[in-house]
């Protein structure tokens, strides 16, 4: 959760100090929203008003992804080094290490699972929908080939047979896979 404090002093400078001191984070690390800029009152005596503002830690999606991977990784006694780039809306996360085959699981039904749970824990902080991807050990790459080369050679055998073929159940990345695959396939 992103941590929030509002203070009180005699000017904007020190409440954010004191709030920066209580958060433990830097001014480059917190969002600052000014409630009252307070005055000094007659003659700086009398009617004075403190000034008031709210600090809230800014929202660092790598922790976040951290976060929720490393207890998991340490339960399954995993040790995976984790690549993640940003671009607008999208995250791409890059596992490598020994071992990583676990998180894929059958057919990368775990790591689309992960890959979902990943994607609202995420989305919970974001204002604007995040598309997560999470890959380990470039398995969505080869599983793509794998695809590919299978779209290839079902749709030569149904040229060959002129029978149809029903493949295995897919998630929506596959099918995509393969639909775009078929294209080639003018017949088909």
């Amino acid at each position: 959760m992103l941590r929030s404090v509002i203070k009180e002093a005699k000017t904007v400078d020190e409440a954010v100090r004191l709030a920066l001191e209580e958060l433990g984070i830097n001014n480059d690390q917190a969002d600052i929203e000014v409630i009252s800029e307070g005055n000094k009152g007659l003659l700086g005596l009398l009617g004075g008003k403190n000034a008031v503002v709210k600090v809230t830690e800014k929202l660092r999606i790598d922790i976040i992804v951290k976060d929720f991977l490393e207890p998991l990784f340490d339960k399954l006694g995993i040790e995976a080094d984790m690549e993640m780039t940003m671009e607008d809306c999208l995250i791409n996360i890059r596992l490598t290490g020994d071992d990583v085959g676990i998180i894929i699981g059958r057919r990368g039904e775990t790591l689309d699972a992960l890959q979902y749970l990943l994607s609202l824990v995420i989305n919970r902080y974001t204002r604007d929908y995040t598309r997560v991807i999470l890959d380990v050990a470039d398995y969505r790459k080869k599983r793509a080939e794998t695809l590919q080369r299978l779209a290839r050679k079902v749709a030569e055998r149904v040229s060959k047979t002129r029978r149809n073929i029903t493949l295995e159940a897919m998630n929506p990345f596959e099918r995509r896979i393969i639909h775009s695959s078929l294209q080639e396939f003018p017949n088909i």
